[in-house]
């Protein structure tokens, strides 16, 4: 799976600019990190052999690692970016906290971080490049420790590049009144750029937040958006996380996620996505203490020829964990569909409770969808279960509506919608829950839905 060096020489020239404008300044933690990382990607390259690569079988990254993306080091925002402009192009609450990242460099002129409380014992909301200035201890320790780099090399090349992200840190018992916003946005000032976001969420014990990762383009361009999260949350913590993929059409996208869980904890995620040519969204949770679970819903549309990967791994790793995984997929035209979802039960992780689904409307015959649900399971007292299914509109529904006189692209939308909402009525918060039901409502196709069995 590895490259050649003459392939990988944009990546390089720009990491060995990165290091010397930066090694000055930077910690030798994180130079060696960096280092490391580096080393890692240099060995891996892009994943773009398929036989025998199960986890990219279905996905071809080829385009992407030809493309030579580069990462600029020094950027400019453009002057005539305001915060219109990112209404239009993604939720928007002045009540949240919000912070903004242009091109993979936090903009703070756009950000609003006065819905912050102050003193000892309130919650961190910053830019993770000040947060290693500073000296966090928490930095230091956390990051990159649970996002391994060892046999993915996205993650390995995220890290490589490590320069800002979004740095959240949740003391003990701290329950946060606004949810965090984190807006990651491609400019399009520059051509086949690259970023590189990082995301560290600490939630400490008993604590309680909420976050939204919003992805989005402010111009149509080829870009590449290598972005990583590590969520870690102690004893009794409740993280209400929300990611949104709202790339330009001619964008990559590739995400990895990674979260701990400790006793008692409980994550509730959902992703939505409704752009990029190519996505991947790579989610791993490992409920490592008794009492812990987490929520995993997920809904996207894709049209064109648009190609979507979600990879899901659960890792019930202590006895008496629960975890729910809920995917739903509406593919039209040419589009395709890739869902790899994977629930392991540990030996000896009794009393585990697990279920996933997977669910695809396709609204036109050459769209495609390869879903493999798993479950590996060494633990004998266990309560789990998967389906996976994927079909056109329903006739007979369709029927029905049509017999209560809505003409048929009418009803047929309307069956759509009512696909979709049973992901968007998950959302707890009101002004984002309105969002993007509206989003994926304007989404649907006006008319030439296709017709056929039950979905």
């Amino acid at each position: 799976m590895t490259q050649t060096s003459m392939k990988l020489q944009t990546y390089r020239t720009g990491f060995d600019a990165l290091l010397q404008e930066a090694e000055a300044t930077d910690p030798q933690w994180l130079t060696d990190l960096r280092r490391e990382a580096w080393s890692r990607f240099n060995k891996l390259g892009f994943p773009t052999a398929r036989r025998g690569n199960e986890k990219w079988k279905y996905t071809s990254v080829r385009p992407l690692a030809a493309a030579n993306f580069d990462s600029p080091l020094v950027i400019n925002p453009p002057e005539n970016i305001n915060v219109a402009d990112l209404r239009r192009v993604a939720p928007w609450n002045d009540a949240w906290t919000n912070l903004v990242f242009l091109d993979g460099h936090f903009a703070g002129y756009l950000s609003n971080l006065s819905n912050l409380e102050n003193g000892a014992g309130q919650i961190t909301v910053t830019n993770l490049a000040d947060a290693i200035a500073s000296g966090n201890p928490d930095v230091q320790s956390q990051l990159a420790k649970h996002a391994d780099t060892d046999d993915d090399g996205f993650t390995a090349l995220n890290t490589a590049f490590l320069r800002d992200g979004a740095f959240i840190n949740v003391p003990a018992g701290y329950i946060a009144a606004t949810p965090v916003h984190l807006i990651f946005a491609t400019t399009g000032q520059f051509e086949h750029a690259a970023s590189y976001p990082r995301t560290l969420l600490l939630a400490g014990a008993n604590s309680r937040v909420t976050v939204l990762e919003s992805y989005v383009s402010l111009a149509q361009a080829p870009y590449f958006t290598n972005a990583v999260t590590e969520i870690v949350l102690e004893d009794g913590a409740q993280v209400e996380h929300y990611r949104l993929l709202l790339e330009s059409a001619d964008a990559f996208h590739v995400g990895t996620s990674r979260v701990h869980q400790s006793k008692d904890s409980t994550i509730s995620s959902a992703s939505f996505a409704k752009g990029a040519a190519m996505a991947r969204q790579d989610v791993q949770v490992i409920l490592d203490a008794p009492g812990a679970s987490c929520s995993l819903n997920g809904l996207y549309m894709t049209s064109g020829e648009q190609h979507i990967d979600n990879l899901i791994n659960i890792d019930h790793a202590k006895p008496y964990t629960k975890s729910r995984l809920f995917y739903k997929g509406i593919l039209d035209g040419k589009s395709k569909a890739v869902f790899g979802g994977t629930v392991l039960v540990r030996k000896d992780a009794q009393k585990t409770d697990a279920q996933q689904t997977d669910k695809n409307l396709l609204l036109s015959r050459q769209a495609e969808v390869d879903s493999k649900p798993s479950l590996l399971i060494y633990a004998d007292d266990v309560q789990c279960g998967h389906g996976a299914t994927a079909g056109h509109v329903d006739k007979d529904s369709l029927f029905y509506l049509r017999s209560r006189g809505l003409d048929p692209d009418t009803a047929s939308r309307m069956l759509v919608h009512a696909f979709a909402r049973d992901i968007t009525e998950t959302v707890k918060n009101e002004h984002l829950k309105q969002y993007l039901d509206d989003l994926f409502l304007e989404a649907i196709p006006q008319s030439g839905l296709q017709i056929g069995g039950a979905a």
